[in-house]
């Protein structure tokens, strides 16, 4: 890995952008999100992404030169259309309209269909609790997970994400239907490392926690095996419906085509109800709690989701982004 500002590596990667057709100010939030993506640590969804997410506009699967529609309203509920537009961007932009609905109505929710894969689903709620709300959002993907009781890839691993402002350290939990997403498999074949759990089936059928025996046969291990095939199925539901978008069924399996995905946004705003300190102590009290817990090694923490984030986000600020060393390289030749 190497250690790059993180103003080098979004300066980089916002002039690549503009060469594609972005916008200058459109080029730089988007660079913006995968080096903040890699700065929290979400390093196969952040920079050594990027050539992957560059290989989507020049195959024509991303449209660089669109924004997201509005389709139809009804209060603090939207639709709209992605317009085959970058993942990024109108995820962010769906995010922001749901805030702006919270701060209106108390809770806003936009359905957002015909878009690209968002990255980090992660991003999304660090969008709302900054703004003072609390942020869940969903999204389906290609066929890449067997649903419980079939070996074939034919449902998503549909991540969702929940966050929750608190003054000392918002929580957020940004968690995908399998075990662990293709981009951690790959993160962990990089390394050479083994999986901390089993995350799949190998190709004799038995559990492994070997990340390429996994990426070789596409038989994740749903979270929950029954439950998070259950639960992969109704999000996929829930967003193509909404949007009246497509569902999982419908979309290419192919990472480089997985185009017109269909997400949900949800914000709610603490403060239309009042009592906004005591929501703070209760969410502080919960935290507490778990920190108290004896941990299983006695030199680890037990963290809430999102603790370890604000870490590693303020190591990386410092110390510069770790970047995949082939993967700048190949960032530099674009």
């Amino acid at each position: 890995m190497n250690r790059i500002a993180f103003e080098t590596v979004e300066a980089r990667l916002a002039e690549v952008l503009s060469k594609l057709g972005f916008t200058a100010e459109r080029a730089l939030l988007c660079a913006r999100l995968f080096a903040e993506t890699t700065r929290d640590g979400v390093y196969s969804h952040g920079v050594n992404r990027f050539p992957r997410f560059v290989a989507t506009i020049c195959n024509g699967s991303v449209n660089p030169a669109v924004e997201p529609r509005l389709v139809a309203r009804a209060g603090a509920l939207e639709r709209w259309d992605g317009q085959g537009g970058p993942g990024n961007l109108n995820a962010y932009a769906a995010m922001a309209n749901a805030i702006g609905l919270a701060k209106q109505h108390g809770i806003g929710c936009v359905a957002l269909g015909n878009t690209n894969h968002w990255m980090r689903g992660g991003t999304y709620g660090w969008q709302a609790v900054e703004a003072g709300v609390v942020g869940i959002c969903w999204t389906n993907t290609m066929p890449n997970l067997p649903p419980w009781g079939s070996s074939e890839p034919c449902i998503g691993n549909n991540p969702l994400v929940f966050a929750v402002p608190r003054s000392k350290g918002p929580v957020v939990l940004d968690m995908a239907m399998s075990q662990f997403s293709y981009g951690a498999l790959e993160s962990y074949r990089r390394r050479g490392e083994m999986l901390p759990v089993p995350g799949g089936i190998d190709e004799r059928g038995e559990v492994t926690c070997d990340p390429a025996a996994v990426e070789t046969t596409q038989r994740l291990l749903p979270i929950g095996y029954w439950k998070g095939s259950g639960l992969a199925i109704v999000l996929d539901m829930l967003a193509a419906t909404l949007s009246l978008g497509r569902a999982t069924h419908q979309i290419a399996s192919d990472a480089l085509r997985e185009t017109q995905l269909s997400q949900v946004f949800v914000a709610i705003n603490p403060d239309a109800l009042g009592g906004t300190s005591e929501m703070d102590s209760i969410a502080d009290g919960i935290v507490a709690s778990l920190h108290r817990c004896q941990p299983t090694h006695p030199h680890d923490t037990v963290r809430y989701p999102g603790e370890q984030t604000l870490r590693l986000r303020k190591e990386n600020q410092e110390l510069g982004l770790p970047v995949d060393s082939s993967v700048w390289t190949e960032i530099m030749a674009l």
